[in-house]
């Protein structure tokens, strides 16, 4: 049985300070995602829900996150859902 919401887990790590740490968290939690059958849809909502949390609710630790942040607070919901998408394809295909 998959949890009701399974991002709030993620939510729950620690702050990240560095822009590699931050995106293997990242990794760790798309390839959780991927071994509980989320599709890629699916986990991309969940990632813009975590996008809207973060930039609500976390001050950016370094400069890359300062940039996400900056980039999210312009964009609309169409846009924050391909650079959800692009953020994902980045992190697995690196």
């Amino acid at each position: 049985m998959l949890m009701e919401k399974p991002w709030e887990e993620c939510i729950m790590i620690d702050l990240i300070d560095n822009w590699h740490d931050w995106k293997d968290t990242l990794r760790k939690a798309i390839n959780l995602g991927d071994k509980v059958g989320l599709t890629d849809e699916t986990m991309a909502n969940v990632g813009s829900s975590i996008g809207s949390f973060l930039s609500h609710n976390v001050d950016p630790e370094n400069k890359e996150e300062r940039l996400l942040k900056e980039l999210w607070s312009v964009a609309n919901d169409h846009e924050k859902d391909t650079m959800t998408k692009v953020l994902i394809k980045m992190i697995k295909i690196h």
